[in-house]
């Protein structure tokens, strides 16, 4: 499978384990951004994938880039240009003590891109699948109108459209994202949100135990969201906070009349960062490939829970990996 993601990818700089930005007299540089974590996660499980964005074209631009190809992701349609590369500074949290993430990413190169300079026909030619999250469309009305344009394409191409609901309320507001993601989501086949997020961003009505859907409330949303916006699948996330470093993760996948919930995980968490996209990448290949929805959540729920517990944005376990715990195997035991 050939899998094209479009989005941002930026700087992120943190200090030493638990410090405080305020303790911290240095900061460790990595790079990440959802839709480049999700192409690095796919290359990871074997498929043949691509990022497409827009860097500044000085030392800084290809470090970005150079993170992603040392990972087998196709680099070839990042656009060079603009003045800046986004960044974002996270603080780990603690127990208590949330964890703290401050974004410095206006005027960064993809946020001023003009959509005509992406020619999506040439950029999707030959791929399996097409995938943005909400956080593109929200750096500018400019990336709307790119995000439009790809999804147009793919559509006409016969490329299967995979989004991510993602929202950043630092870039929007919740109804100026559930305004411009019902005008995107009428042109995706698979669309993945944590559950209460869209039962609030679509305002679906569907009843919760605070935070927390059964599966029978689950199950509605899912359906909710594929009567309104006409997809294929819907994939669903779940989780309970008890401390900034022990949650519990599950999730549901609806595929055509097959629905299914997973086991619950609870969880320690090494870095939350880019947990959410480790279970993107695994139910784009589980729908992808066919797999019930049983085998397909089961699947998705594990590269996330596992993602958790990796440094960096990206999940680097292996296939083999996510499907011994996807299966009910621990991968702690070691033999």
């Amino acid at each position: 499978m050939k899998i094209v993601t479009f989005g941002e990818i930026m700087l992120r700089l943190r200090p030493e384990g638990f410090l405080r930005f305020a303790q911290a007299d240095k900061f460790e540089a990595t790079f990440g951004g959802a839709e480049a974590n999700v192409a690095v996660n796919l290359a990871q499980l074997g498929c043949d994938t691509a990022f497409v964005s827009k860097l500044p074209a000085h030392a800084i631009g290809e470090m970005a880039v150079a993170s992603l190809r040392k990972y087998g992701v196709d680099v070839t349609e990042i656009l060079r240009g603009g003045e800046r590369v986004g960044i974002y500074f996270i603080e780990k949290g603690m127990d208590a003590r949330a964890s703290v993430c401050v974004y410095d990413r206006a005027h960064s190169s993809i946020s001023t891109a003009d959509p005509s300079e992406f020619d999506w026909d040439a950029i999707l030619d030959g791929a399996d699948a097409f995938f943005f999250t909400g956080i593109t469309p929200a750096l500018g009305g400019n990336m709307v109108e790119a995000c439009k344009n790809a999804c147009k394409s793919a559509k006409k191409k016969g490329i299967s459209v995979c989004c991510d609901t993602n929202f950043r309320a630092a870039l929007w507001s919740l109804s100026d994202a559930s305004k411009t993601m019902s005008e995107l989501l009428p042109l995706c086949d698979l669309v993945i949100s944590n559950a209460g997020l869209a039962n609030d961003m679509f305002a679906l009505g569907v009843p919760s135990n605070g935070e927390l859907l059964d599966e029978d409330g689950l199950r509605a949303v899912g359906e909710k969201l594929r009567e309104r916006f006409g997809c294929k699948a819907v994939a669903l996330t779940q989780r309970e906070t008890i401390s900034s470093n022990r949650h519990r993760f599950s999730g549901a996948l609806l595929v055509g009349g097959d629905f299914a919930c997973s086991r619950v995980h609870d969880i320690d968490i090494v870095d939350r960062v880019g947990s959410g996209d480790a279970f993107a990448a695994g139910a784009i290949l589980a729908v992808s490939e066919g797999m019930s929805a049983a085998e397909g959540v089961e699947f998705a729920v594990a590269a996330s829970v596992l993602g958790h517990s990796i440094e960096g944005d990206v999940n680097l376990s292996s296939r083999a990996e996510i499907e011994k715990l996807a299966r009910g195997g621990d991968s702690r035991i070691v033999r």
